[in-house]
C-alpha cells in the first residue's frame, strides 16, 4: 500500500515555508471550476468522478503547489487499482486541464510536467449485424424510444451526449448537425434511411427526438438487454460501441479514412487511425503482382 499519510504530512510541513498560495485540495478546485471549464453532459460527469478519485488516493491531501512526486502517487495508485494506460491518460488528462486553471489563477505555484503514457492499441470491439439485431430487439422491447436511439447511434456514429443534445431544428432535410460535440467543433452527418425513420417516430412535443432520455436509465436498459441476449459477459459491449460499429462499416466498406475523420469527428487523423486496419482489403490488389514474380522466378 502506497504511503499516502506520510507523503500527506511531507506536503504540509514543506508547504509552511512558501510565501502565499492558501492551501487548497483538488476537490476544493474541481467545486471553483468545473462549470467553467466543462460544459454539463456525461463528460462534465466522468471529470467529476475523475478528479474524486485522485483526491481520495492523495487523502485529501491539501497543497499549495502540485509536484511531480504527487503526480507519480497518483500515478501508482491507479495502476494498482488496475487502471490501463490509456484510462490513467484520461484522468490525468481531466487533472492537467484543472490544474493549469489553478495555476493560471493563483490558487498554486507550481504545475507538474505531465507525460503521456504509451497506449496499446488494442481490438476495437464492433457489433456483428446479427449481434445487432438481436440486442435491438431486446433494447426495444424495453423501450420503443430507446431501440430508436440505438439506431439513430449505430447509423450516424453519434455520441450519447450528442444524440440526446440533438434538437429539432438540428435536423434539416435528410441531414443532422451536432452543436454539442466533445470537441467543441459542430458537424453535420447526412441519414441513412433508418436514421430518418427512428427520428420521425419520436414525439415532436420534445425539445428534441432523444431529449427525454436519461443516460443513466439507457445504459441500465441496454445492460440487461445485452445480459439477455448473451452478451453480458463481454466489458467491451457498451453503448460506445455503436460508435464503434459504425466507423468500422465505413472503413470496410472503402470509405477513406480522412472522410471518417470528419464523419466522426475527430480531432486528429491519430484517433480514427484506429480503425485503419479493417480496410485491409485494400492490399488484395498487392497479392496477384508477387504470385506473377513468384510463377517468373519458377520458370
Amino acid at each position: 500500500m502506497l504511503k499516502h499519510t506520510q507523503i500527506c504530512s511531507d506536503y504540509r510541513i514543506s508547504y509552511q515555508t512558501h510565501e502565499r498560495c492558501d492551501h487548497t485540495t483538488l476537490r476544493a478546485l474541481l467545486d471553483r471550476y468545473v462549470d467553467i471549464l466543462w460544459e454539463p453532459g456525461s463528460h462534465k460527469y466522468n471529470v467529476s468522478s475523475f478528479i474524486g478519485e485522485l483526491h481520495e488516493a492523495l487523502l485529501g491531501a491539501e497543497f499549495s503547489e502540485f509536484t511531480d512526486e504527487m503526480l507519480d502517487t497518483l500515478t501508482g495508485a491507479l495502476r494498482q487499482r488496475g487502471n490501463s494506460n490509456a484510462t490513467i491518460n484520461r484522468k490525468m488528462a481531466a487533472l492537467s486541464k484543472l490544474l493549469r486553471k489553478a495555476y493560471k489563477m493563483g490558487d498554486i505555484r507550481h504545475l507538474p510536467e505531465f507525460k503521456r503514457l504509451k497506449e496499446k492499441a488494442g481490438r476495437i470491439r464492433f457489433l456483428e449485424p446479427e449481434e445487432e439485431a438481436r440486442l435491438f430487439a431486446a433494447i426495444s422491447e424495453k423501450s420503443d424510444l430507446y431501440g430508436r436511439f440505438c439506431v439513430f447511434l449505430i447509423d450516424t456514429g453519434a455520441r450519447l451526449g450528442e444524440g440526446t443534445g440533438l434538437r429539432w431544428q438540428d435536423i434539416q432535410g435528410e441531414r443532422v448537425t451536432f452543436w454539442l460535440t466533445k470537441s467543441g467543433k459542430s458537424r453535420s452527418v447526412p441519414l441513412t434511411e433508418r436514421a430518418s425513420a427512428a427520428i420521425r417516430g419520436c414525439e415532436k412535443r420534445r425539445r428534441g427526438p432523444f431529449a427525454t432520455i436519461a443516460q443513466a436509465k439507457f445504459r441500465a436498459a441496454w445492460n440487461e438487454a445485452k445480459q439477455e441476449v448473451g452478451l453480458g459477459a463481454e466489458p467491451d459491449v457498451v453503448p460506445h460501441i455503436l460508435r464503434h460499429t459504425c466507423a468500422s462499416r465505413l472503413v470496410q466498406g472503402g470509405i477513406d479514412i480522412r472522410r471518417v475523420q470528419t464523419w466522426l469527428g475527430h480531432q486528429t487523423l491519430q484517433m480514427t487511425m484506429r480503425y485503419a486496419h479493417l480496410a485491409s482489403g485494400d492490399l488484395d490488389i498487392c497479392v496477384p503482382i508477387l504470385e506473377r514474380a513468384a510463377r517468373v522466378g519458377a520458370k
